[in-house]
């Protein structure tokens, strides 16, 4: 460690104190005083590392419960002066997943089966909704463009995000339900199919080759939708973001991709050709990371016009490329769970140095910035920013990443 990332871990952990409100964490106090599914669960894997933080999960996670839907589906948001559901960007599809993790990430770090059992129901409920995702019965969920964090990118049908998150919650639920007293080993296989499909649909290269063996399920849909990838693309280096019908996105989404390697949905010969490729393209290039490569440009098929909309997502900017430093933290996280401990601790430093930024003043933690200049677009005192920040710092100093599932047999 150094002075500089010692210093930033301060700063974070008063970004952090400032973001818990009464109702849960508060994903920004400038632009989003709301507590978001999402945002609340990224942030606590910080906090629930920093000592005085850790009630600020459990406080979101039943402000959200309180909120769930008849048929299960967890808010994007509640606003922290109404208390109420906000139905800004409501039809996500990512609430459901991350608060079935936060409640493993709080389980794992308290040990409380009461809250658990309490809690089950809502949990068992927003796992349903999330089955009712799944149109097809093919086993992955299927997602409406724009549903997810990534809400002004047309990832969109198997994408790879929400799947390898779903993959993530039906894990947890089967680890959750063995320590609340139920049977979860109904979950534990459908994490497994869930894990070979992923494999399957959205990676194309020689690495996946394992899993067309006899234990195959043979899905004339996989077999299809090879038919019309591979011939185009061979091989990448990265899962593909989204699969739909007769159509694939040909670029590395970032975060999706690191989320695979934590949750061990990536092969470690999957683990390394991802992190060997984003080393090649400067991915931490000004700062970590830029979330997607390369850019969506007006003319390619993933373009929309929505792209423009408060310009936004133009070339090198928020989904469409813009450097966003909370996944910047994961990208932290995949480089010590690889072993890459030296170019982790390099990056770690220059984490700190995109949150030390400020447009009026340093230490603002920014929401995210331009990807060629570096520079701070986004709102101030960003919780996530700051969450991700604590737990990259953790895992770099401990050679280990805290709170994720232990590795399943791969």
């Amino acid at each position: 460690m150094t002075p500089l990332t010692d210093i930033a871990l301060e700063k974070a952990q008063i970004i952090l104190k400032s973001e818990c409100s009464p109702i849960g964490l508060m994903a920004s106090p400038e632009g989003y005083p709301h507590v978001w599914a999402r945002d609340s669960v990224i942030t606590a894997l910080g906090a629930l590392l920093s000592p005085g933080h850790e009630i600020c999960l459990r406080t979101s996670l039943l402000t959200l419960g309180g909120q769930q839907s008849e048929l299960g589906a967890i808010p994007n948001n509640v606003s922290v002066a109404t208390g109420r559901l906000d139905h800004t960007n409501a039809g996500s599809i990512d609430s459901n997943l991350w608060f079935i993790l936060g409640h493993l990430f709080q389980y794992r770090v308290s040990g409380d089966t009461a809250f658990l059992q309490t809690q089950w129901p809502l949990l068992e409920k927003a796992l349903l909704w999330l089955r009712y995702q799944d149109s097809n019965g093919c086993g992955l969920l299927e997602v409406h463009e724009a549903a997810d964090w990534a809400d002004l990118l047309a990832n969109r049908f198997n994408v790879l995000y929400d799947n390898v998150l779903w993959y993530a919650a039906l894990r947890g639920m089967a680890e959750m339900a063995q320590a609340a007293g139920y049977d979860g080993s109904r979950y534990a296989g459908m994490a497994d199919d869930v894990r070979h499909k992923i494999r399957i649909v959205l990676w194309v290269g020689a690495e996946n080759e394992a899993e067309w063996g006899p234990g195959c399920p043979g899905h004339t849909e996989w077999t299809h939708t090879l038919s019309q990838v591979g011939p185009v693309l061979v091989k990448r280096p990265f899962f593909l973001p989204y699969v739909a019908f007769r159509d694939f996105g040909d670029y590395c989404d970032v975060f999706g991709n690191l989320l695979a390697i934590l949750f061990d949905v990536a092969s470690p010969a999957q683990e390394k050709r991802i992190l060997d490729y984003m080393h090649q393209v400067g991915i931490a290039d000004p700062y970590p990371v830029r979330v997607l490569h390369p850019v969506i440009h007006p003319g390619n098929k993933d373009w929309r016009e929505y792209y423009r909309n408060n310009n936004l997502n133009l070339p090198e900017q928020y989904h469409n490329g813009g450097i966003w430093p909370f996944v910047g933290g994961f990208y932290v996280a995949a480089l010590v769970k690889a072993g890459r401990l030296d170019e982790a601790k390099r990056q770690l430093e220059r984490l700190a140095q995109v949150n030390r930024q400020g447009v009026e003043e340093e230490w603002e933690f920014n929401e995210w910035c331009h990807g060629r200049s570096g520079q701070p677009m986004g709102y101030p005192h960003q919780a996530w920013s700051a969450g991700m920040y604590v737990f990259a710092y953790h895992c770099v100093r401990e050679t280990a990443v805290p709170l994720f599932l232990s590795s399943p047999t791969t």
